[in-house]
């Protein structure tokens, strides 16, 4: 069986934001309209793969990041998103291709 081939053009990092339930959905998107965060994020250039909300937990953004672009996705996550959301960042990789030759 081979292994799927990867790019060393990007990386895929998955992004939780956490929202913070101390404040209702009209004070976080307040304060995401404070920061501009919907007009600036991601930033220019880093692509969005997918990005899902879970009830009780906030939003699930995965991103397609150029490596040498990740600091400045982290400066972008810090001025936007830091208070309205905790977040938590997770190098991921996709598994779908490898699930399915071993399901056969």
């Amino acid at each position: 069986m081979s292994e799927p081939s990867y790019s060393n053009d990007y990386i895929l990092l998955t992004i939780f934001l956490r929202h913070d339930q101390s404040k209702n959905l009209a004070e976080i998107n307040q304060e995401l309209e404070a920061t501009n965060f919907w007009r600036d994020f991601p930033p220019q250039g880093i692509e969005i793969q997918s990005w899902y909300v879970m009830m009780g937990i906030g939003q699930v953004v995965t991103l397609r990041v150029p490596p040498a672009r990740l600091r400045e996705l982290n400066v972008a996550i810090e001025s936007k998103a830091w208070k309205p959301f905790r977040t938590e960042f997770y190098p991921t990789y996709d598994f779908l291709p490898i699930q399915k030759k071993l399901r056969g």
